[in-house]
């Protein structure tokens, strides 16, 4: 992995210094092209074949190249900074003696192997003195708190309808097992699965001290409740329809329709002062409700227990750690253990993010860096613009109101302009479970402090060294975070080419998000409502259903193929991006020439950047998991469905009828 590139001032000159002639500069070269194969048959393999054949995963890894898998380089950044902040005695509430303490902790595990389960027994006695279904609720709510959710699914975010202002949010939640289907099919990969999961819950009650058999009965209790509350779950398509999971109702209502869940008790011992809720897929809690009375009390404080368990084993001693792993083999292929410092930089990513990202931006990422980016997404907003204004499918009122969301964007680079504050939270050095709560209560409390409250359009919901973008439709925001500005993505020496097709595509991808099938519902400040006209979301509907057709028939597995309608969206996003980056490549110096570097003309240099920042290899196990849950197609696919679709790389790659990614130019699909 190349290291984080500091950008010069000199970039951040306007106009044509921005352009400065190629030759005049270093440049990153492009190799690794395996010539043996045609570009036009699988331009994935073309670009990343010899790469592909010759990378190893990690044995603690489920996978390796670029994308989330950068992250775990990146995590051995972060580990260099917590080593070195935590052998230093640091001031007592620092962010350098938190995030050190914090991972201390975690490091000390004579110390927390010691310990056992002990840190949870109070939590067990709890579960065993439930006798009745407000007392079951109140402990399901107050344990919400600490991040041991059951059959709960609470966030707090803008309200679909109101964007301004924060609402409580309920979801479908419940289950172990990946999503619903898992445990109703009956190939043999998810047969194993499911095993491998009943036999982990069974573990887990055998390490508290329950008999072998006894433990076997129980988790097959705890699965069976599970298994009931999947079945009123909906599916991951039927979650992307944005309307149909928006359901503000008054608790009045809910409490006359669901009076065993009780909702004016939950709210309260929730801490949530509200006369109205979000409730995303009403159908769980109603199953919910009527579970509440039908299922015995004994074996909801089995199910309960099984819950306390699977969601603290990785903070306990390491036969629970061992425990977890056992089944996360089995369900990802991961064949060892990470690291125990690659697991709690982790931990503290997730804990105290804003504290450690603090370190890490003021070590790899230099201000100038988001200057910079801020030029490739003006340069990229304006190519959008300019494809708006060429569709020939969009009526003018329509393409007003989309230009006017397009400028209306918050973006958001490198990292928050205002950090979140951990000074309520108590980090020690020789206790790691109790860390793990203060963060996490730290965390609850910030967020049900935000009902009812106006939407801090400030906050970041991802840590800023993470590798990864996202689109937030509710704020109409674009977030490119430190962790992805880098190399393939990103890099102060290479051409324009490169970087257009890298971080240049992401931007693309991330802007289109906001005009997808899901944030094309969402108008210019983030709310749900209809500003196209009838005919021209009609036509817009009929161009994504294209594109689940088309990417429907990729196999990615034996007979495993992509999910059109789970991944429409990022493939949507995959086309558009590749698109309106190509575009604005074509307005920079190097863009309008022909001048070949490494043997390969620009236009041929930005379509191997896509190849490049997509080059991605994972385990089997990995991958069908991914398939089954994920939104995004895989990564081949990712550079193969979106280019068999752009004539442009046809051009410049010669691609021919015969060739396996020809399409006729007719069948090729543009959406924006």
């Amino acid at each position: 992995m190349k290291r984080l590139v500091y950008l010069s001032l000199a970039l951040l000159l306007a106009g044509a210094c921005r352009q400065n002639s190629i030759t005049n500069r270093k440049r990153v070269v492009v190799s690794g092209i395996d010539a043996s194969k045609k570009p036009g048959d699988d331009f994935f393999m073309y670009a990343n074949g010899i790469w592909y054949d010759t990378a190893r995963i990690a044995a603690s890894q489920t996978g390796v190249g670029a994308y989330s898998f950068m992250n775990y380089p990146q995590r051995i950044r972060l580990q260099a900074i917590l080593d070195s902040v935590a052998a230093t005695n640091n001031p007592a509430g620092s962010i350098e003696q938190k995030v050190g303490d914090f991972y201390a902790s975690g490091m000390d595990t004579a110390a927390i192997n010691k310990r056992g389960y002990e840190p949870i027994r109070p939590l067990l006695t709890r579960i065993q003195a439930v006798t009745d279904v407000p007392a079951l609720l109140r402990l399901v709510a107050d344990e919400q708190k600490v991040g041991n959710g059951s059959v709960l699914g609470f966030n707090v975010g803008p309200d679909n309808k109101r964007s301004t202002v924060n609402i409580a949010q309920f979801s479908q939640t419940g289950i172990g097992l990946p999503e619903r289907d898992y445990y109703v099919k009956t190939d043999s990969s998810t047969i194993a699965i499911q095993k491998a999961y009943r036999n982990y819950l069974a573990r887990l009650f055998e390490l508290t001290g329950t008999e072998p058999a006894i433990a076997r009965k129980n988790a097959a209790i705890a699965y069976d409740i599970e298994k009931q509350l999947a079945a009123a779950h909906r599916t991951n398509i039927e979650r992307r329809d944005v309307k149909a999971n928006y359901n503000k109702l008054a608790i009045s209502d809910l409490s006359a329709k669901q009076p065993a869940l009780n909702w004016p008790l939950l709210l309260t011992t929730l801490g949530v002062k509200a006369d109205s809720v979000n409730v995303g897929q009403p159908p769980y809690y109603d199953k919910l409700n009527s579970m509440l009375t039908a299922v015995a009390i004994d074996d909801w404080k089995v199910y309960l227990t099984a819950h306390a368990l699977t969601n603290y084993a990785n903070f306990l001693s390491q036969p629970f750690v061992d425990a977890s792993f056992a089944y996360t083999k089995i369900l990802t292929g991961q064949a060892v253990k990470k690291t125990r410092a690659e697991e709690m930089t982790q931990a503290v990513d997730g804990s105290l993010g804003d504290a450690l990202a603090q370190l890490y931006v003021k070590k790899y990422f230099p201000e100038d860096a988001k200057k910079r980016i801020a030029v490739l997404v003006d340069n990229l907003k304006k190519a959008f613009e300019a494809r708006i204004n060429k569709l020939d499918w969009m009526s003018d009122s329509t393409k007003a109101k989309a230009k006017e969301k397009l400028y209306a964007f918050n973006q958001k680079i490198g990292y928050p302009d205002k950090w979140k504050d951990y000074s309520a939270v108590t980090v020690k050095r020789d206790t790691y479970f109790e860390n793990r709560l203060a963060t996490i209560k730290n965390e609850y409390l910030n967020r049900v402090g935000k009902v009812g409250m106006p939407v801090d359009r400030t906050e970041w919901h991802t840590t800023p060294p993470t590798v990864t973008a996202y689109n937030n439709p509710p704020l109409n925001e674009i977030v490119f975070p430190a962790g992805i500005l880098q190399s393939p993505y990103f890099d102060l020496y290479a051409d324009d080419a490169l970087n257009y097709g890298g971080i240049g595509m992401v931007i693309g991808h991330e802007i289109t998000h906001s005009f997808d099938d899901q944030g094309a519902q969402f108008d210019k400040v983030g709310n749900v409502t209809n500003w196209w006209t009838k005919a021209d979301y009609d036509k817009f509907k009929a161009k994504t259903q294209q594109v689940i057709d088309q990417y429907n028939k990729f196999t990615v597995l034996d007979s495993v193929s992509i999910k059109g309608a789970l991944t429409v969206g990022e493939n949507t996003a995959d086309i558009a991006g590749v698109a309106i980056a190509y575009d604005a490549f074509k307005l920079t110096e190097q863009g309008k020439d022909t001048t070949k570097l490494d043997g390969f003309t620009p236009d041929q240099r930005f379509f191997i950047s896509i190849a490049r920042i997509w080059r991605v290899k994972t385990r089997d196990e990995f991958m069908r998991m991914y398939v089954n849950t994920n939104p995004h197609s895989p990564a081949k696919w990712r550079v193969n469905g979106p280019l068999m679709n752009f004539t442009p790389f046809y051009k410049a790659f010669n691609v021919q009828p015969g060739n396996k990614m020809y399409k006729p130019e007719q069948e090729r699909i543009t959406v924006w």
